[in-house]
């Protein structure tokens, strides 16, 4: 989920000197829009992808992850939509219930690459409206809790015991924080875009709510808990504002001895942490209490408007092809089952990625609904109403509730 600047399309050809005339004519273009950068898939996979197939030009844009929603909407609107998006999975029901993407239900049923039975039930749902596939997933994350296993020594705790409450967090961040050393003692995401609603989300789950009822008594508990970490300054003031890239970042550079984050981050953390760094699951409201997280990351979809709908769904078979790779080169986890990740040798990572396969077992969609990107501005709103005392966790929740409750109608 990384926030960069949009650069210009970069085209890649897959150039390669043909000898006969019935060869001589120009190779159709697609265009894929995508956020990752030269560290992810997309990028990488999109490249591959025209270098294999010289009869297909591959025109690929990187665009900021806030933008991906509005990018896409006005560009078919005004008729300039690329043929491949990677979208949100939580935004994904708001083009496919409005006919913006390609129906592939038939075009997957017949493809010798792509099998709906592969993916795990949370991304396959996140691609379908009305029984049909409008999408394939990209990718599948989750969040989880990392922590700095010699902060933990150093402050007299159990680096073997991280926490498993709320209440337990917090008593580990009030330890942990260190003003004077530049360290606090935790750093998450409250960011106002989907990365705070994604961050918070899990929360209200684990005590029986969710986005139809996000002031239960439980929600409430964890924003007065989220505003505490912010009040006591145990965590960072910009957690307001940034997301979870940079305060994984923070973590990473020794000025954070806990952060809240996903797999994605596995491969950065093993090159930038120069410590004992750990992953644990999401602390639960009380012991035995249900559990929940997050379920994250993007799918692809082909736009209706596409005039080139068989090699656009060339270019996506590739994709799901290279899914094994999506681990080992990018530190991804696959939205396919049947995927199995290799040892990576590197002792602390692997202990992660089974902690992350555990915490996908209760991970839990946003949604889908074709109004998702209204219905998380509600809840984005009470989170930074409620962090920045413009309103008590409460008010600021029942007006969450009441604007959702519009909403769904």
């Amino acid at each position: 989920m990384k926030t960069s600047a949009i650069l210009g399309a970069v085209l890649y050809a897959g150039a390669a000197a043909l000898g006969t005339a019935a060869h001589a004519a120009d190779p159709v273009t697609i265009t894929i829009w995508c956020q990752d950068d030269e560290r992810q898939p997309g990028l990488n996979l999109a490249k591959e992808f025209g270098d294999k197939n010289p009869d297909i030009k591959v025109v690929y844009r990187q665009i900021h992850f806030d933008d991906v929603t509005s990018e896409a909407m006005r560009a078919y609107s005004t008729g300039q939509a690329p043929d491949i998006i990677a979208i949100d999975n939580p935004e994904h029901a708001l083009f496919a219930s409005h006919g913006v993407f390609l129906d592939l239900t038939d075009r997957i049923a017949q493809s010798e690459v792509i099998h709906k039975e592969d993916y795990f039930p949370g991304p396959l749902a996140s691609v379908t409206w009305d029984g049909k596939l409008y999408g394939v997933p990209k990718a599948t994350n989750t969040i989880a809790l990392y922590y700095n296993a010699d902060l933990f020594k150093a402050k007299g705790l159990d680096p073997d015991k991280p926490p498993q409450t709320w209440d337990e967090l917090v008593d580990a961040a009030r330890k942990l924080n260190d003003p004077a050393s530049n360290v606090y003692g935790i750093a998450f995401s409250a960011k106002a875009s989907e990365e705070g609603t994604f961050q918070f989300l899990p929360w209200a789950q684990m005590t029986g709510g969710g986005y139809d009822k996000i002031n239960t008594d439980g929600a409430v508990r964890a924003l007065t808990i989220w505003k505490t970490l912010l009040d006591e300054k145990l965590a960072s003031p910009d957690t307001l504002t940034r997301g979870q890239w940079d305060s994984t970042g923070t973590f990473n550079s020794g000025n954070a001895a806990m952060v809240i984050s996903g797999p994605w981050e596995l491969n950065r953390m093993s090159q930038e942490a120069k410590f004992d760094w750990r992953v644990t699951l999401m602390p639960v409201p009380e012991a035995g209490a249900p559990r929940s997280s997050a379920m994250g990351d993007f799918n692809w979809a082909i736009f209706k408007s596409s005039k080139h709908p068989d090699e656009a769904f060339k270019a996506l078979e590739y994709f799901v092809s290279q899914d094994p790779r999506v681990f080992p080169d990018w530190g991804q986890l696959a939205a396919r089952a049947n995927v199995e990740i290799p040892p990576t040798g590197d002792a602390r990572k692997d202990a992660a990625v089974k902690v992350f396969m555990e915490q996908l077992k209760y991970a839990q969609p946003r949604g889908p609904h074709p109004e998702w990107m209204k219905i998380s501005k509600a809840i984005q709103d009470a989170i930074q109403s409620a962090l920045t005392g413009q309103a008590s966790p409460r008010d600021a929740l029942d007006q969450a509730a009441a604007t959702i409750k519009g909403i769904l109608g």
